[in-house]
């Protein structure tokens, strides 16, 4: 990297948060609290792997959110950095341009601004791809993103089957196999945790309860529940007819079935496995159209608002807020431009421009990956279209469709047009032998 390199990077990442800018703070949600008392506590959380959290504690060191937040930055702005070096020695100009681009046309910037552990989808299939493919990593930076990816995996169930697909993919176009190795790192991080903290050996111990409220609200559960009840003996019999139509209310509600069930999610855990396990053997045809229908649903969503509002947050993270930084960080919090509901009429004329943009980059990505198919912008095109479409069916089927969930990652569908803009690199499988695609 020049000498303008690390500055590039810098302003790069400065571009990339500037809605925590605007809004004096860095961006939180809600589940950003259960993120803080994971690492806070230090404490398991019964829905999320012990991973981000663990981030934001080894970061904020009980001063300031900032200091994540421009670790994020920074990240995003590094990994952009090595894509482009895949295609063509990086120029500071054009990273400059390239997340300027991306701060303005896109919904980049306001997943990089939010401490949740969102932006690391795309980071994971960016560094999935240099590690599969670019012929300009070196040794250390192939560490780095082995270790980047792997964390980035490990912080959101969702993203286990997102890397699994694009891993197989890049495979079976010739990627070098050192990209198996942050599924393995994510999975192995995975068990562990949860053996260590939840004294369970698996990947999700809870997991079967976010499946549950899926097939139940979605329908096909209450099929079998129907068949199966009252002999069964399960507590969700006593539900029967009454099941909320909502899978968030199903699952947050403190009158709905999860949090009903003295013990909770915790309790309800091997009963969801088993009803779930009925679901699946009794009802697959119910569970593949509802599934496919959600992914559709899902694969559309892609509006900026849902989580730049001020819902939850006074009951939720102000609570971190107190046990763990200094009074000054609360106040700075709730002068913010989020806590006063501002941000989302801020953002919505940035929707209209955006879909325009995806769409044309899904065109020009589809046309990409097949013109170009033994190109390395093929494969990024290829790649990325995968994780796109993979996230929208894991996403919809564990879950109810959001603009958040499919939002966080659609914007890499601009980037293949984008990082082949005179590129310098041979087509793969002609001089460089490491990046070669058959």
């Amino acid at each position: 990297m020049r000498a303008a390199g690390p500055a590039a990077l810098a302003a790069g990442a400065l571009l990339l948060v500037w809605p925590a800018l605007l809004n004096g703070f860095p961006l939180v949600f809600s589940d950003t609290h259960a993120f803080l008392v994971q690492g806070g506590e230090p404490q398991m959380v019964w829905d999320k792997p012990f991973v981000y959290g663990p981030f934001l504690r080894l970061l904020h060191a009980n001063t300031t959110l900032w200091l994540p937040l421009v670790a994020q930055g920074l990240i995003v702005s590094h990994v952009l950095w090595l894509c482009r070096a895949a295609f063509a020695p990086p120029s500071w100009r054009f990273h400059l341009g390239l997340c300027g681009a991306l701060a303005v046309g896109s919904a980049a910037p306001w997943f990089a601004a939010l401490l949740m552990p969102d932006i690391l989808a795309a980071v994971a299939v960016l560094a999935l791809f240099l590690l599969a493919f670019s012929p300009a990593v070196s040794r250390g930076q192939n560490v780095w993103l082995v270790v980047l990816a792997g964390w980035a995996i490990a912080s959101h169930l969702s993203y286990l089957p997102l890397a699994a697909v694009v891993t197989a993919v890049a495979l079976v176009r010739g990627g070098r196999r050192l990209v198996v190795a942050p599924l393995a790192l994510a999975l192995g991080v995975l068990v562990a945790s949860n053996a260590i903290g939840h004294g369970r050996v698996g990947l999700s111990p809870y997991g079967s309860v976010f499946a549950l409220a899926r097939l139940v609200t979605d329908g096909p559960a209450q099929a079998v529940l129907a068949r199966a009840c009252p002999q069964s003996g399960w507590r969700m019999c006593d539900w029967q007819g009454r099941f909320p139509a909502d899978s968030d209310l199903f699952l947050w509600d403190g009158r709905g079935p999860v949090w009903s069930t003295p013990g909770g999610p915790a309790a309800l855990a091997a009963e969801a496995s088993a009803i779930v396990r009925a679901t699946l053997l009794g009802e697959p045809v119910a569970v593949l159209r509802t599934a496919l229908g959600n992914a559709a649903v899902q694969v559309m969503r892609v509006r900026l608002g849902d989580t730049l509002g001020s819902d939850w947050l006074e009951q939720s993270i102000t609570g971190s807020f107190r046990a763990y930084f200094p009074a000054a960080e609360m106040l700075r919090f709730r002068a913010g431009w989020q806590m006063a509901d501002r941000l989302r009429a801020i953002a919505a004329p940035f929707n209209p421009p955006h879909i325009v943009l995806l769409l044309a980059g899904a065109a020009a990505s589809l046309v990409i990956a097949w013109r170009r198919r033994g190109r390395l912008e093929g494969v990024l095109a290829l790649l990325v279209l995968a994780a796109v479409l993979t996230n929208a069916a894991t996403s919809g089927a564990l879950s109810r469709p959001h603009d958040r969930y499919q939002a966080r990652i659609a914007w890499l569908v601009l980037l293949p047009p984008v990082l082949m803009l005179r590129a310098a690199r041979p087509a793969p499988g002609l001089p460089h032998r490491r990046s070669s695609v058959p």
